[in-house]
Formats: structure tokens, C-alpha cells, sequence
């Protein structure tokens, strides 16, 4: 079993910044891969961005490449996305997902377990 726990989320202005971080526990696997979800009200969960354990691949959904970082820090296991240039069309909850697929894998139904979801706003 894993835990999830997202952080970080809040009002910020269009154009401004947040991080977001995840922090897993539990008995995790040898081979994982992370990812960020999100949902607005109104609209079915979509994939953000995702990462291997080993942090050595990335993988981003276009609405964000150049705007969002997602790294990972296994000292630490948690997961951070950092986004810049903030949308009003980025307000959402997100989630943090874990999957013990071990390659980065975009369909929701492939992660295991989820965290119970920071809400993001961005005021235009």
C-alpha cells in the first residue's frame, strides 16, 4: 500500500507560480513511475505530466511543455511540479499518482494509487 499527499496549491495571479509536492509512504516498489493529474469543475480528469522513479524520463502533456517542471527527489520520495506562467485555464484539483508499471504511462486506469488532491486557482 501507498500513501499520497499532495501540498502546495493556492490563489496566485495569471502569470504567476506555484509547486506543488507529493510525498509518498508506505511499501513502494522497486520500479515506479509518478505522475500529476488534474480536473476542473465540470471536465474529466486529465494527464499533466508524468516521471520514472529513477527520474531519468519525463513526459508532458502539451498544454503545459515549457510552462511545468515535474522532478522527483528519492532522498525525499516526493514528487514536485512546478509551474510557471500560470493560466486561468490551469485552475483544477491536482493529483498525484503512483503506478508500479515502471515506465511513464498516461491512462489514469494504469496508477495504483492516488492522493486526495490540492486545488489550484489562477485569477485572471
Amino acid at each position: 500500500q501507498v500513501q499520497l499527499v499532495e501540498s502546495g496549491g493556492g490563489l496566485v495571479q495569471a502569470g504567476g507560480s506555484l509547486r506543488l509536492s507529493c510525498a509518498a509512504s508506505g511499501r513502494t516498489y522497486n520500479n515506479y513511475a509518478m505522475a500529476w493529474f488534474r480536473q476542473a469543475p465540470g471536465k474529466e480528469r486529465e494527464f499533466v505530466a508524468a516521471i520514472t522513479g529513477s527520474g531519468g524520463s519525463t513526459y508532458y502533456e502539451d498544454f503545459v511543455k515549457g510552462r511545468f517542471t515535474i522532478s522527483i527527489d528519492n532522498a525525499k520520495n516526493t514528487m514536485y511540479l512546478q509551474m510557471n506562467s500560470l493560466k486561468p485555464e490551469d485552475t483544477a484539483v491536482y493529483y498525484c499518482a503512483y503506478t508500479g508499471a515502471g515506465s511513464i504511462v498516461v491512462a489514469a486506469a494504469w496508477y495504483d494509487y492516488w492522493g486526495q488532491g490540492t486545488q489550484v486557482t489562477v485569477s485572471s
